[in-house]
């Protein structure tokens, strides 16, 4: 199986240029004010035009609204919905529902009873991404440079289709691959020389070690 990778919390043209050339099949734009990610609506829509049919766009929301979801939906047009809030999977399956979009729903993960988590919303989301769950006190989500003990989806991982996240970047992204076998990977604070600034060659470091990574 070929694992494929999204390049999260794109900002600029060439970040995503960098990101397309390199091979990412996804490129995740942030819509939460709190994060250094964060875009508004314009310039959100401008980098989906860029993208569009180039790779995947995924539109990250953390608890939004019906109004602001429909908002992104309508003026940025993304190929999928990433949920990384506290959405239940009735909300998860209430909103790909209503919105027509597939639906990514992150689970944080610090030990294996948190990756249980996922299995409820088997019938709801399309694909679950498994991240490190926040520190303490963290205004963010995801997108903390944190990784998890991978060894926490054993048992599940084999039962659900999943993308991989937390703490990854070009030096560690082989042995995730090979240790979790994911459909998918994620990057976003990996790939950058500080935090909201994306380094293009960091980037196609990433993509160029997904694409020879072997899964065992």
């Amino acid at each position: 199986m070929v694992t494929t990778a999204k390049i999260c919390g794109i900002t600029t043209p060439e970040a995503l240029e960098a990101a397309i050339s390199g091979g990412a099949d996804y490129i995740g734009l942030v819509f939460y004010a709190k994060s250094p990610r964060h875009l508004e609506i314009p310039e959100a829509k401008r980098l989906a035009e860029l993208a569009r049919g180039r790779a995947k766009i995924v539109a990250l929301t953390v608890d939004a609204d019906d109004e602001t979801l429909q908002e992104i939906v309508d003026d940025v047009g993304p190929d999928i919905l990433q949920l990384h809030g506290k959405e239940t999977p009735e909300r998860v399956a209430v909103i790909k529902k209503q919105f027509g979009r597939e639906v990514i729903k992150a689970i944080a993960v610090a030990t294996a009873g948190d990756a249980e988590r996922a299995r409820s919303y088997a019938g709801s989301a399309d694909l679950i991404l498994f991240d490190a769950k926040a520190p303490p006190g963290s205004l963010l989500p995801g997108g903390n440079g944190r990784t998890f003990d991978w060894h926490a989806l054993d048992g599940v991982s084999e039962a659900l289709p999943f993308m991989l996240s937390g703490g990854l970047g070009p030096d560690n992204v082989a042995d995730a691959i090979a240790l979790t076998k994911p459909v998918a990977v994620d990057v976003s604070s990996g790939v950058e020389s500080a935090p909201g600034i994306k380094d293009p060659d960091q980037i196609r470091r990433f993509l160029l070690a997904v694409k020879t990574a072997k899964q065992t």
